[in-house]
């Protein structure tokens, strides 16, 4: 049974150790790849409200992408198909399709491109 506000398409997985905060939906595509030790925050706090009120923006993984080990994923961000989120990264913002991106703030750095699947590995 999946956890309220989680949705994890087929063969996509979740590391160890990871945390899933989620107040707002979490939506994790196919073939997904969340390494150990990530954080999935959906919700923060209204800094410029006296009063420090929570508040909530949802998340999005697509398809195919991979978040390394250690990641900060941030209300609100999508990261794109296919890319990959560097160890340690500290997301904020979205993240494009088919892109290496790391750091803190997490920034796009190359595009991300596919060897092609031999013969005898296909289906």
């Amino acid at each position: 049974m999946m956890p309220w506000n989680l949705t994890m398409g087929e063969c996509s997985a979740l590391g160890v150790q990871t945390e899933v905060y989620n107040f707002s939906p979490i939506t994790i595509g196919r073939h997904v790849v969340i390494s150990q030790y990530n954080y999935l925050c959906t919700a923060t706090h209204d800094y410029t409200d006296p009063f420090f009120p929570l508040t909530s923006k949802p998340i999005r993984i697509c398809s195919q992408s991979w978040v390394a080990a250690g990641c900060l994923i941030a209300p609100g961000v999508t990261v794109g198909e296919g890319a990959v989120i560097g160890a340690r990264s500290v997301v904020t913002r979205s993240m494009p399709p088919w892109t290496v991106c790391a750091g803190s703030p997490c920034k796009p750095l190359k595009e991300r491109v596919v060897k092609p699947v031999p013969p005898q590995k296909q289906p």
